[in-house]
Parts: C-alpha cells; sequence; structure tokens
C-alpha cells in the first residue's frame, strides 16, 4: 500500500510508520518543516495546503497531527491551538482526498483520521461504546469538530474511519512523564482515583490502524483496551511495575491550581470506554492486561 501519515513524528506516528515500511510498505509522511528525507514531503495545514497531487495516487491517509492538549496550561489561544490544529489538517487531508477521488472515481481509498474518547465528555461509571452521543466540555466540542472535519472525504466516497484513541502505553507520552516519579515512590492516584482511563498498548494502537487500513470499517472506532481501568488501579499497576510505593493522592485543588480548566476535563474525568467496533470486526489484542501492557511499555523505554 501507498499510505501518507501526518504527525507521523509523534509516538504513534513514528512507531506506525516503523511498521509500515519494514513490512514494505510505501510511506509519505507530511511535515511541516523542511523535508530531510526523500519520504518526507511539507504541507502547511494552518493555510490548508498540500503539495498539488501528493495524495492522488495514495491507498490510504492517515492523519495523527494536532497539537498536544495537555502539553501546557489551558489558556484560550492554547484552546484555539488545540481546535485549529485538529480542523485544518483534516480538512486539508480530506479535501484533497476528496479531488482525488472526483479525478479517479473508482479507486478504493481511505481515511483513517485521528479522534479521542474525550468525544464521550465524562461518563462516570457507565460503559460507553461507539453509539454513545458526544458530551458537552471542551474537548468533547473539539472532538465532534473535528470527527466532522472529515466530511468532505466521506462525500467523495472515501472509507472514513474516526480513531477515538485512550491513554497510549508506549515508551513516550504521558506514561513518559509519569514513569520517573513513579521510580523515586513519588506515584499517587489523582484526587478519589475513581475517575476511568481507557488505555491501549502501543503496539494494539499500531495494529488496530494497520488492521483498519484494510477492514471494511466506517464511523467511530474506540481505540481502547477490552477493560479500562480506573486511575487508583492504573496508579497501583504501575507502582507494582516498577517495585515501588504509591501511597499518595494528589488533590483535585491543587491539580486545579496547576491545571486549570484542564485537570477537570483532562484529568478528572474519565471515560469507561471499550472497544465494540474492533472486536466485533475481528481485531485480537496482543495487551488486554494492564499490568502487562505496562511491563511492555517500560521495557521499550
Amino acid at each position: 500500500m501507498k499510505v501518507a501519515v501526518t504527525g507521523s513524528s509523534g509516538l504513534i506516528g513514528s512507531a506506525l510508520v516503523r511498521s509500515l515500511v519494514t513490512d514494505g510498505h510505501e510511506v509519505l509522511r507530511l511535515v511541516r518543516r523542511t523535508p530531510r528525507t526523500a519520504d518526507e514531503h511539507r504541507w502547511e495545514p494552518a493555510h490548508r495546503r498540500l503539495p498539488d497531487g501528493l495524495l492522488d495516487d495514495v491507498d490510504a491517509v492517515v492523519n495523527l497531527a494536532g497539537v498536544g492538549v495537555g502539553d501546557r496550561r489551558w489558556t484560550e489561544k492554547h484552546k484555539q491551538q488545540v481546535l485549529d490544529s485538529r480542523v485544518d489538517s483534516t480538512t486539508t487531508v480530506s479535501q484533497a482526498l476528496a479531488e482525488a477521488a472526483a479525478a479517479e472515481p473508482g479507486r478504493d481509498r481511505v481515511l483513517l483520521s485521528a479522534s479521542a474518547v474525550g468525544w464521550y465528555g465524562d461518563t462516570g461509571e457507565r460503559v460507553v461504546d461507539e453509539t454513545v452521543p458526544a458530551g458537552e466540555d471542551f474537548l468533547a466540542r473539539v472532538c465532534v469538530a473535528w470527527e466532522a472535519a472529515t466530511a468532505p472525504a466521506a462525500a467523495a466516497g472515501v472509507r472514513v474511519a474516526s480513531l477515538r484513541t485512550g491513554l497510549v502505553l508506549g515508551p513516550g507520552g504521558l506514561l513518559g512523564r509519569l514513569l520517573p516519579l513513579f521510580r523515586l515512590g513519588l506515584g499517587g492516584k489523582l484526587a478519589s482515583g475513581r475517575q476511568y482511563m481507557p488505555w491501549i498498548s502501543l503496539q494494539d494502537e499500531v495494529d488496530a490502524i494497520r488492521f483498519l487500513l484494510t477492514a471494511p470499517v466506517s464511523g467511530p472506532v474506540n481505540l481502547t483496551a477490552p477493560s479500562p481501568a480506573t486511575n487508583a488501579e492504573f496508579t497501583a499497576a504501575l507502582a507494582e511495575v516498577v517495585h515501588r510505593p504509591a501511597v499518595f493522592t494528589v488533590p483535585g485543588f491543587a491539580l486545579r491550581l496547576a491545571l486549570g480548566e484542564f485537570a477537570d476535563v483532562g484529568v478528572l474525568a474519565g471515560q469507561r470506554a471499550v472497544p465494540e467496533v474492533l472486536r466485533s470486526a475481528g481485531f485480537e489484542f496482543t495487551h488486554e492486561d494492564l499490568r502487562a501492557a505496562l511491563q511492555a511499555a517500560v521495557a521499550a523505554r
């Protein structure tokens, strides 16, 4: 296959590109800086510009681009960047695929576009699959706009799947920031610890994306392991994996002081999301057990 990937330098994108290249697929990496290698191609999503014809002969686009949600304290400016970076990148590739489909209407094409379990808002202990409607907080509204930006491709007959990803357990990302604290014995649950953290191993994330490149699946797909864990369960499992105690509790008010609005939406809220679509389509997980997934991630790091 010929696959274009945006966000290819991130935790998921870099692992996906390695996997695809290892298996002999041709990969185009869309980058915003000056290209450094033959497989890189510069694009300007903020201006919705791509090199002419770049996506005309690709079989698939995996769109993972977007400003980090929890990288800094939420200001109105940063929140706008979070939204715009996702809508602009998705609109750009979606419209380009729509134009390619119009020029060559008989060809099968697929757009796998990132989204997040934040779509559901805070769902407490209620189990949520892909049929559950969107929540009402900021991240939910971002996800709604993000997924809606794929409309031009879908209208042109491109198969579109929205990847509602949970916490990806790999050698970077959130786990990479938590590990040093837990290894020092400074880990602990966040507030009550009852909020759910839908997780997925990096290997399963990559394998699920590759599965969806060819599986006849459209619409929203939860990229989460079958057994979401509470924050307290996640804390205990990570402490066990690094052989350190985790006796601290970070109170909610402290999180709000440090993180502002993001604390309520991105830390204290949770989704008990399950991968109903993936399982129904026949996908088999490598890591269904949280401790095994954490052990693999820590070993990779």
